[in-house]
Formats: C-alpha cells, sequence, structure tokens
C-alpha cells in the first residue's frame, strides 16, 4: 500500500511525492501513470445540482452552504428523491461545465504522464453516455481506450488518482490526490489540490 500524504500545498509536497512513489514493476509504460476523477474534478456537478434545485424550488443555496456537508444533509427530507432524480436526468451529465484549466493542463500532462479518466459511473449507470459524450466534446485528445467507467477504484493500476472522494481515495493502491470540494472540507490525509492551477504545478513544474 502506497503512503498518503498529510495536506500541504502542492509546491512544497511535489519532491516528497516524487521521492515516495515507487513503481513496483507491473505498469506497462515507463510514464507514470495517473487516473482523473470526472465529476467535481473537471465537471462542476455540484454547480448544476444547485442550479437545477435553485430554479425548481426558489432557493438560494451556494457551495458555501454545502461545506462539509452532502447536499442531501442541507435540503428538507422530502426534496431528497428530487435530487436523486436530477443525477438521472438524461441531459445532467451532459450540460455540465468543465473546471477551468482543466482541459488546458490535461492536454499537458498528457504529454509527460499516462493519463486515463476514471469515473465510478456505475452510481449513475444512466450517466454513461452522457458522460462519454460531454468528454468527446471538452476532451477530445483522451483516447476512448483511457476512459474508465467503474463502481470501486481499488481496480485501477496507476500512480495516482485525483479524486475529490475519499473513499475512493482509501480504496486506491496508489497514490490519491484530494480535489477540494465542498463535502470533503474536514477530510485530512492526502495532498488537497484546489483548483486545475494547482494540478499544474503539482505535476508539470520543471517538465
Amino acid at each position: 500500500m502506497f503512503k498518503a500524504f498529510p495536506e500541504a500545498h502542492p509546491q512544497t509536497c511535489r519532491r516528497e511525492l516524487q521521492t515516495h512513489i515507487r513503481d513496483n514493476g507491473t505498469m506497462s509504460t515507463s510514464r507514470k501513470r495517473i487516473c482523473v476523477d470526472m465529476d467535481e474534478v473537471m465537471a462542476d456537478a455540484v454547480a448544476e445540482h444547485l442550479l437545477r434545485y435553485n430554479r425548481e424550488f426558489n432557493g438560494n443555496l451556494t457551495k458555501e452552504d454545502l461545506r462539509g456537508k452532502r447536499f442531501w444533509q442541507v435540503v428538507p427530507e422530502r426534496h431528497h428523491a428530487v435530487l436523486d432524480d436530477y443525477l438521472r436526468a438524461e441531459d445532467f451529465f451532459e450540460d455540465l461545465d468543465v473546471m477551468p484549466d482543466a482541459p488546458r493542463v490535461l492536454a499537458e500532462m498528457q504529454r509527460h504522464y499516462e493519463i486515463f479518466i476514471a469515473s465510478a459511473a456505475m452510481e449513475v449507470p444512466s450517466s454513461f453516455n452522457a458522460k462519454y459524450r460531454w468528454l468527446e466534446r471538452y476532451f477530445p485528445f483522451i483516447p476512448h481506450t483511457h476512459i474508465v467507467f467503474c463502481g470501486n477504484k481499488s481496480i485501477l493500476l496507476a500512480d495516482y488518482l485525483i479524486d475529490d472522494n475519499p473513499r475512493q481515495l482509501e480504496l486506491f493502491s496508489g497514490t490519491g490526490i484530494l480535489y477540494d470540494a465542498p463535502h470533503n472540507e474536514a477530510i485530512t490525509g492526502y495532498t488537497r489540490v484546489r483548483n486545475w492551477q494547482e494540478i499544474e504545478t503539482l505535476f508539470l513544474s520543471g517538465k
């Protein structure tokens, strides 16, 4: 099991990560392999959830209201089913905004690393087609052979996983990088990145 590092600024932890990560001999390429989650890392799913909820219920919830909580924890119980319906709408995952700088940074990372997109899409099986179309539209440089729709990310064989979900990072056998999101504010034990510029600093400084 690889070591998870304490939360730190990417500029200070990059050398530590490179020093401690080990190739166990099972990698198929000399380049390090990075798996990248979609929702709340590449795609702003929370913003779309807030937009739909506020529009339907004339609300004014913001991301700040979700700090340290999941969406269902801040809305009335009678609205829980509606939140689930949003996720299962055919257009939900196709309408998501792209996280700022993600296409540019990921395209550059692809020149130096083997990049895989790894989404826990089995949590919403109806999202497969929409997610694939979204990737084609905004990240056309990612080949279809490097897109993984799964449930449990312990199956991933890679050096790094960038993900907002601490549960998936805990299951992953490589080094987890926690992408900042409202719900994971209290999580420690992983290097945290707050945007794609910090990912750029972490993985591309000196390249």
